[in-house]
């Protein structure tokens, strides 16, 4: 045993002693084990906290092992079914100052249900679920389960592939769901089969579900999590969500999870004050409390901490084959002032607002997660002009593989919000996100926040009537799928749904049976389908090499337009005219001469439009614009299209 090893274990507290002679040969912590939590470095955090059933050689249950960390406790016992929630039967073993806790009881295993009873510092006893649970209850319950995973994966094929993936030179479409309420009552296998099936008829590439970790208020829509290492079993098993990615991948779709480290709620029998001191959160409410949403701030500067969290990310990538983490709320991890007012916040050690402690646990979190699941994409919702979100830790970047271009939806909306006849003195906030588009790896949302709290549905955001709003929506799908960066919509908006989303109903799929709601839903279908067809569109997104503006200063118009490159040469053209006025003759600047074919017209009436296409488009040798070469096209009202040279 090393030195450092021996000195730590030889300087036992009174409080922590484990007793004379203790061995529990069913322990699921090693030396090393113990001294890699110390550091907070233990990237298997799960295989070794938590609860952990034990067979023999013949596959025979012998029992479960339960192991905890709670430094500051007086005592701690295991409560579960077998002892009738009884603190007194089943004491836990202390195993020296680290704080770790251990018991093996014979002859329980998968589905006991449990907590531990925690006394505090004060005295005063709490039972706590399992900060390392793999299963819980069904809300309103909130005990843990003991968990054995039986699943077989079925993905290798999709496993070995993703290794060499390059997702910021691949085409990515994502689906955002809220697996509650895209369609109410169905369960992770159904899902499977169900939204499955709609993935690969409307062409996405990826789904992203909204957080799935157990959380135990429905509206809080999985955003205040109480079980980092638990998916919910509101649909279904542990194994059952395997179930549910392994087939997406055999599909051929990837999975991203909303992860959420930013903060966790006040319940008592979660991880608020665990052990009867502020342990996962701080002690000082300018630092650990959130002003906005009534919940607890992770202290990330103790290694114990940031290792459980840093865990629970490689846990959702190694344990269910997860390809991507949506990392939610990073720029209120970021600033300490984030949502204070002045006097109620601590400057860091440089007299900054920069919370630095969460600035190293994110970069130590993409780092890890990279460095072991190849492939992967880690994502960012960060919604400041912070430097170096995407860039390598190496180069003292954060580390993300994308950045949420929260900047490019916010300015798009509102300047589509703008009456066409206003447009022309808000051209800028329609072109201003190309200055910055290839700073960072961007993705361009249009999530469930901006259809949610009286913001109404995308559909209705935009000025004028019913034909009008229908027709901005898909002017704006085909900008936006034709811009550089990779695409995200939120479910029911890709079929133009009239409400806000509410959590606790389905999506108003009987709207699909009306034309103006099946052509929005069969124009993203299109847009899906030809953006992977077209490099053009994806290859260079994070290269200025990939774009060039062909019209971008025509706000009289409400009109824009500009070249995608690929690199194999492709091109594609994308034209929007966000007026409703049609313009017969349009004279476009065209880098190219000979023939260009439409290979798509929002305009066009299978998707609800009026008609104004162009079967082909002619391209002579005419100046315009600075440009040899340019052709006279159609542009539909409130239409985009896309040019494709022959």
């Amino acid at each position: 045993m090393p030195r450092f090893l021996r000195n730590m274990f030889s300087k036992r507290s009174s409080l922590q002693s484990p007793p004379t002679g203790y061995l529990n040969p069913h322990s699921t912590l090693g030396e090393l084990d113990i001294y890699l939590i110390t550091e907070g470095r233990h990237e298997a955090l799960w295989q070794v906290l938590g609860a952990h059933v034990r067979r023999d050689e013949a596959g025979e249950l012998v029992g479960t092992a339960f192991s905890l960390w709670a430094p500051n406790a007086r005592r701690v016992s295991l409560i579960c079914d077998s002892n009738s929630w009884d603190k007194e039967i089943n004491p836990m073993i202390p195993l020296g100052p680290n704080g770790l806790w251990e018991l093996f009881i014979k002859d329980v295993g998968p589905g006991l249900k449990y907590k531990f009873a925690v006394q505090g510092r004060d005295g005063r006893w709490v039972d706590h679920a399992d900060p390392l649970a793999r299963q819980s209850e069904r809300a309103p319950h909130t005990a843990s389960i003991v968990n054995e995973s039986a699943y077989q994966w079925s993905d290798d094929k999709w496993m070995q592939e993703r290794g060499p993936y390059q997702p910021w030179k691949s085409p990515i479409s994502i689906y955002e769901v809220h697996l509650g309420s895209w369609k109410v009552g169905l369960s992770y296998l159904e899902l499977a089969q169900e939204l499955g099936q709609y993935l690969v008829e409307y062409d996405f590439t990826h789904v992203e579900f909204m957080p799935v970790s157990e959380h135990p208020y429905d509206p809080s829509w999985g955003y205040q999590v109480t079980s980092y290492f638990a998916p919910t079993s509101r649909f279904g098993s542990p194994d059952d969500f395997r179930y549910l990615i392994d087939h997406l991948h055999k599909l051929g779709i990837g999975v991203i999870l909303d992860w959420v480290p930013a903060h966790f709620p006040k319940d008592e029998w979660a991880l608020a004050r665990f052990d009867g001191t502020c342990l996962y959160e701080h002690e000082d409410p300018r630092l650990g409390v959130h002003p906005d949403w009534g919940t607890l701030i992770f202290n990330y500067s103790r290694n114990e901490v940031r290792n459980f969290l840093v865990a629970s990310a490689l846990y959702w990538l190694e344990s269910f084959h997860i390809d991507g983490l949506r990392v939610d709320a990073v720029t209120s991890m970021l600033y300490l002032d984030y949502s204070r007012k002045e006097g109620q916040w601590i400057a860091n050690e440089f007299g900054g607002r920069e919370n630095l402690a969460a600035v190293r646990f994110l970069q130590e979190a993409t780092a890890t997660a990279y460095q072991r699941f190849p492939g992967i994409m880690m994502i960012a919702e960060e919604s400041t002009a912070w430097a170096g979100v995407t860039k390598p830790t190496s180069e003292n970047g954060l580390g993300f593989g994308f950045k949420w271009n929260m900047g490019w939806k916010h300015d798009s909306l509102q300047y589509l919000s703008h009456d066409p006849i206003h447009r022309l003195y808000h051209h800028d906030e329609i072109t201003f996100s190309i200055l910055y588009a290839f700073s960072e790896n961007f993705l361009l949302p249009l999530s469930h926040d901006e259809v949610v709290h009286g913001k109404a549905a995308l559909v209705n955001k935009f000025p004028g009537d019913r034909w009008r709003k229908v027709a901005t929506l898909r002017a704006l799908y085909g900008y936006m799928w034709s811009h550089p960066g990779k695409k995200l919509l939120f479910m029911g908006s890709e079929f133009a749904q009239n409400d806000e989303w509410s959590h606790d109903k389905s999506l108003d799929w009987h709207l699909t049976q009306y034309d103006e709601h099946k052509g929005v839903q069969n124009l993203v279908k299109d847009l899906n389908s030809l953006y992977k067809e077209n490099p053009a569109l994806w290859q260079k997104d994070s290269s200025s090499d990939g774009f060039a503006w062909l019209v971008g200063d025509d706000g009289a118009g409400n009109t824009l337009a500009y070249l995608r490159v690929g690199d194999d040469g492709s091109q594609i053209i994308s034209v929007t005219n966000f007026s409703p006025v049609p313009q017969e003759q349009y004279h476009l600047p065209i880098p190219q001469i000979g023939i260009w074919s439409e290979v798509l017209n929002t305009d066009d009436l299978r998707y609800g439009g009026s008609g104004v296409v162009n079967s082909q488009v002619t391209v002579l040798q005419r100046e315009h614009r600075g440009f040899d070469s340019s052709a006279m096209i159609r542009l539909g009202p409130l239409a985009t299209l896309w040019l494709k040279s022959n």
